[in-house]
């Protein structure tokens, strides 16, 4: 018999039998401070602390949402992937375990430690709220380029030593662009019911004229933006988060989401970046120099940008019919038929 999802109040309690299976804590161990947070669009996110009497355990809690946001979401793959990354330098999170059948809290869902840091901030955006807005022009300097200098160590990493393989998509075509295009297709006629908006099917038609064979095939992090980053007091880097939409593609791919969410956090929004940002053209030329990779594809991986963010965008306003002033998916909307020549 299937057990109902639990309610975000009734979690703390339901899981602490799995915190006492899985931790050599005493049986006095408790959960503190339960609480959602606003991060993790695509999965739901709680903070919690495990406490006894020699102390406590900062923890997150990961399930999917109540209405998935993907057609293939899946948490074990995120889970991989950050059990895989662990031997490299990039500060992930460490797994602890994976639920797949949700045990008595009627959905999957996962546990790992909480690293240390701030990310900027998501919602308002970075460019005005939260440490990256309140640092001096300087020290958002070295956040910008700590984030380009992670997303470079990203794809300089060896995917076929790290056993990465699992995140190719060989049922939708012959090479990693082709086969995301053509998965992105899929994707928003799953999101819209069959009803693409029109914007979204030109988007399409052109990342198919013009699919081209990638020089490089990466690890892509699939969600490389400033607000997926943490930072120490020093404003270095000091953990990345989200790998839901990993994948294997082209190394430009993770560039062109960057740059087409740091638009919409500022020019979009009616400002200027903050000062201390670096130009497009000095990101550009830092991570070529960084990686030894050319960036020759960039608008394409923009459009690419906006198509795969509108997915759970779509999703979402079809299946819960926002009121058409609630238009979410505007910004993905506007930066596409900017760049579409």
């Amino acid at each position: 018999m299937s057990i109902t999802r639990l309610p975000a109040e009734q979690l703390a309690a339901a899981l602490e039998p799995a915190v006492h299976r899985n931790f050599p804590m005493s049986g006095a161990a408790r959960i503190r401070d339960f609480s959602r947070t606003p991060r993790g669009f695509a999965t739901e996110t709680f903070l919690f602390e495990v406490e006894d009497d020699r102390g406590s355990l900062p923890l997150v809690f990961r399930r999917p949402p109540e209405m998935s946001l993907f057609p293939d979401y899946d948490l074990l793959r995120q889970v991989l992937v950050m059990q895989r990354l662990a031997a490299t330098d990039i500060p992930v999170a460490t797994p602890l375990w994976l639920d797949r059948d949700g045990g008595g809290l009627g959905s999957p869902y996962f546990v790992m430690n909480r690293l240390a840091g701030e990310a900027p901030s998501d919602y308002p955006s970075y460019h005005s709220a939260g440490n990256y807005f309140e640092a001096t022009p300087e020290q958002r300097q070295r956040m910008w380029w700590g984030c380009i200098d992670t997303i470079a160590d990203i794809h300089r990493l060896d995917w076929r030593a790290l056993r990465l393989d699992f995140l190719a998509l060989p049922e939708y075509g012959a090479g990693p662009v082709e086969q995301l295009v053509n998965y992105l297709d899929a994707a928003l006629t799953w999101a819209t019911e069959g009803d693409q908006p029109e914007t979204y099917r030109r988007a399409i038609a052109y990342l198919r004229d013009n699919l081209y064979e990638p020089e490089h095939t990466t690890l892509c992090w699939g969600d490389a933006r400033m607000s997926n980053i943490l930072y120490d007091s020093d404003f270095r880097v000091s953990g990345v988060l989200d790998w839901e939409i990993a994948y294997l593609g082209d190394h430009e791919a993770d560039l062109g989401w960057l740059l087409f969410l740091d638009w919409a956090s500022s020019e979009f929004e009616g400002h200027a970046p903050l000062s201390g940002t670096p130009t497009r053209e000095e990101t550009i030329a830092h991570y070529e120099n960084r990686t030894g990779m050319l960036v020759r594809n960039l608008v394409f991986n923009e459009i690419l940008a906006a198509v795969l963010l509108s997915v759970p965008l779509l999703r979402m306003a079809n299946r819960v019919q926002l009121p058409p002033e609630m238009n979410i998916t505007g910004f993905c909307t506007t930066r596409i038929e900017q760049l579409l020549p």
